[in-house]
């Protein structure tokens, strides 16, 4: 790998964020990050750039001399006003693609895109050549759906070579919101599943992600492709939340919520919580129908046979890495 390489990651010190520095800085890179805070703690071989990425300055300064650019920042959740999530979604992706295709050497753009993008409903293998949703539910996944087809778009009209990856549910060490929501609920036995427990997750661990990133950023490819990112033997709900209590020796969850009685209650708190100028989201809503209720079974043959992904950890494994690196963190 060439040494002078310079790639900037965006989100470095969130989940995603954070393991492709490390991956970067082990595969020979110059790393640049641009974060909020330039006193965070980062290693000596990586570059930090202060500054917002809703600031158009701070991320024309941070791509100044960029070979490539690995965009994982991101507003996530599934609750808040749209335009907030668009800011940062496609107001500030759309900064840093004109930011690119102005620099004189630049090679590949990395964004790190989600399979929420597809429609609200089970899936059985559906891959890139199904439409995705353009009426989400939500301020994330419509943001997300935008930013794809502005990746899209300055790929097919400014020859910028760009890759949107489309990962699933992302656990692993390092995990800050969900994983710990999920430890608790268990722990107080709070933990209820949403429909049938045997319907499949899009589970994606963030290891095996990477791996794609690293690939999408290293291998030719037709401009402005997407694929689907899982982590190839997807499991069930059941295993999913059995694996993570039996590991971090928590009693078994056995609480279902059928969907009939979870659509009109999530439709009903999301009004109330609007009427009432909630800033949280709802115990249940429709977005967390979507990710935590349907059967997510996407197909990830496209990355297999275009980037050569071949995911490195079974979900076993991947969750017995993750739940351990928590007990190291906080004893369960």
């Amino acid at each position: 790998m060439n040494p002078q390489h310079l790639v900037l990651v965006t989100g470095a010190t969130g989940l995603v964020g954070s393991h492709v520095v490390d991956s970067l800085t082990a595969a020979g890179y110059q790393v640049r990050i641009l974060v909020r805070n330039a006193s965070q703690p980062a290693s000596s071989q990586v570059e930090v750039v202060e500054g917002d990425i809703l600031n158009p300055q701070a991320i024309v300064d941070a791509c100044s001399g960029v070979n490539s650019i690995i965009h994982c920042a991101a507003k996530v959740g599934d609750w808040g006003p749209t335009a907030e999530y668009r800011a940062v979604n496609v107001t500030a992706l759309k900064s840093l693609l004109e930011a690119a295709r102005a620099q004189p050497a630049f090679r590949r753009f990395v964004h790190i895109s989600s399979l929420g993008v597809y429609e609200a409903r089970d899936h059985y293998g559906t891959d890139e050549a199904t439409p995705v949703s353009k009426s989400s539910i939500d301020g994330y996944t419509l943001s997300k759906v935008e930013a794809e087809e502005l990746v899209r778009e300055f790929s097919t009209t400014h020859g910028l070579s760009a890759v949107s990856l489309r990962p699933g549910f992302i656990y692993g060490p390092r995990d800050r919101t969900v994983l710990p929501r999920v430890l608790d609920k268990l722990r107080t036995g709070q933990f209820a599943y949403l429909g049938s427990p045997d319907k499949l997750m899009n589970n994606t661990f963030v290891g095996n992600l990477v791996s794609a990133i690293m690939l999408a950023l290293e291998k030719p490819d037709p401009l402005g492709p997407v694929y689907n990112i899982t982590d190839g033997r997807l499991v069930s709900k059941r295993e999913f939340i059995e694996t993570i209590a039996r590991v971090a020796s928590l009693p078994l969850p056995r609480k279902i919520v059928p969907l009939g009685i979870a659509k009109p209650l999530a439709g009903l708190l999301e009004r109330t919580w609007k009427l009432l100028g909630k800033k949280e989201a709802p115990l249940l809503s429709q977005a967390r129908i979507k990710f935590l209720g349907y059967n997510l079974d996407f197909a990830h043959d496209k990355a297999r046979d275009e980037l050569g992904y071949r995911p490195e950890l079974d979900f076993i494994d991947a969750m017995k890495l993750t739940v351990d690196w928590f007990s190291r963190q906080k004893p369960l």
